[in-house]
């Protein structure tokens, strides 16, 4: 057994603990349902202990610069030697093929990076010009204090750390909470890479429990000063209504229902494998994955089929397989649910042009043919080898068929005219649009967030260095004022 999944404790304060209930979470391979660890379940008053230690720890953090520097630097030296069994992690705990979770690793790696050049931009001293006769009006740039950060099962490291990197590199401290069902892998890997990093006791923390144990206290909490979620739209609504009434920034990507829009002079075989990448890695279980494939009724056709016979190809399988790309969905609950969601669209007259199956705990790649953007099956964030194919007449009705979503994550445009395609990908309502590449892109300096439904807040820098931090006026009255009264 890999050596991390004996990491089934809270690390808080820095010290690892084990949970204080009496309630034991069995994490599970989901590939086969054996249980990697039992992970006992931390109390409320440790996750309280967990926002106290982090705030009194934090003003020391920010003061210290080159601590900052050397930790961060640490970390990335620690992930850099132990990728593959980090990749591991990812492969047993979260149905992640070898692929994905060596690019998750990467992405983790490029964001602590990237978080180095943000280290200098707190603490900092802008001067503005006065339109009050010598007076001095300087803006400092300062933390927040304390992150409570929330990340989800799909990414589950990647998802964690790009919170984490920028929000401990801009001086603030961090409370984490990982999704249990990866609460190793988006969890305590973090810890220990910066236990063995040097972190102080208190600048960060990562709790395992769940919401029927702390409730709503991520949020809530006096300590916690910006809630940074990634996950269902739903959810993201509920923090964004209690953090809003007691005046919390948060910082939210939420679910998509994503397009990939085909025009009428795409290059149909690029497309076909740009839409494979899209929609099938880790079996479509991205915020990012296209949900929907928007096709110029000229090319319909033969997109369709060739879209079809790759999809047919896709390996599947158990994920330790390298040769693996379709493996297990994340847990029982998931699939059942894609399952009646498939019924549903079938009997609500829906055809397939390529039905999958069951295999164990893994679907194969079901394509339903010219849906109707308006049914319920053209609506849904299917997070899963599901996907629609919708015929559009013209390419501007391709845009609009893009933009009649209550969501607005990620985008794709496919065309031979990229004047055009930039036009088209300006017109999607999305936070990002990818013209002729497929909808699953991620970079360390760009601004990463979405639109409408899919969240508020961008991750990136510098973008990200808005969120995490606060700009405080300083003036300096350098000569008497004469006062009117």
């Amino acid at each position: 057994m890999n050596q991390y999944f004996s990491l089934n404790k809270s690390y808080i304060n820095g010290e690892w603990v084990a949970g204080e209930t009496d309630r034991v979470y069995n994490d599970l391979n989901p590939f086969d349902d054996t249980v990697l660890a039992n992970i006992s379940i931390a109390s409320k008053a440790q996750l309280d202990s967990a926002f106290e230690s982090a705030n009194t720890a934090q003003k020391e953090w920010a003061k210290n610069a080159e601590l900052r520097k050397t930790v961060i630097e640490k970390a990335i030296a620690y992930f850099k030697e132990h990728q593959q069994e980090i990749v591991d992690v990812l492969v047993t705990e979260s149905g992640s093929s070898v692929l994905k979770g060596n690019v998750e690793v990467s992405f983790v790696i490029a964001d602590l990076e990237e978080s180095l050049k943000m280290i200098d931009k707190v603490g900092t001293v802008k001067t503005v010009e006065s339109a009050i006769p010598d007076k001095l009006n300087k803006v400092y740039r300062l933390p927040l204090g304390v992150i409570a950060s929330i990340s989800p099962f799909n990414f589950p490291l990647y998802l964690s750390m790009r919170t984490i990197a920028p929000a401990l590199a801009l001086g603030n401290t961090v409370v984490h909470k990982a999704d249990l069902q990866t609460g190793i892998s988006g969890g305590s890997v973090i810890a220990k890479a910066f236990e063995e990093a040097g972190i102080p006791a208190g600048v960060f923390s990562s709790i395992l429990t769940d919401i029927p144990e702390i409730g709503d206290t991520m949020i809530t909490h006096p300590h916690s000063k910006l809630i940074s979620f990634t996950g269902s739209t739903g959810v993201g609504k509920h923090i964004g209504k209690v953090a809003g009434e007691m005046l919390k920034r948060t910082a939210l990507e939420l679910g998509g229902n994503n397009p990939f829009v085909v025009l009428k002079d795409a290059d149909i075989e690029q497309a076909v494998k740009a839409a494979i990448m899209g929609k099938f890695l880790h079996q479509g279980q991205i915020c990012m994955s296209i949900n929907r494939i928007i096709v110029h009724e000229d090319l319909y056709e033969e997109f369709a089929s060739k879209f079809v016979e790759r999809a047919k190809q896709i390996p599947y399988g158990n994920p330790k397989d390298p040769s693996t790309i379709i493996g297990p969905l994340i847990n029982h609950a998931q699939i059942d649910k894609v399952l009646g969601y498939i019924e549903e669209a079938k009997a609500e007259g829906n055809e397939l042009l390529l039905e999958g199956q069951r295999v164990g705990n893994i679907l194969t790649p079901f394509i339903f043919d010219n849906v109707d953007n308006a049914s319920s099956l053209a609506r849904r964030e299917f997070f899963s080898p599901v996907v629609s194919l919708i015929k559009a007449s013209t390419d501007e009705e391709a845009i609009e068929i893009a933009n009649d979503t209550e969501y607005g994550l990620t985008s794709s445009v496919f065309t031979s005219d990229l004047a055009i395609g930039e036009e088209m990908a300006v017109l999607i309502e999305a936070g990002m649009t990818h013209v002729n590449d497929q909808t699953v892109n991620c970079l360390s300096n760009i601004p990463f967030g979405g639109m409408k439904g899919s969240g508020m807040g961008r991750f990136g820098n510098p973008w990200i260095i808005d969120e995490f931090t606060q700009a405080k006026w300083v003036s300096v009255q350098v000569k008497p004022m004469n006062y009117p009264f």
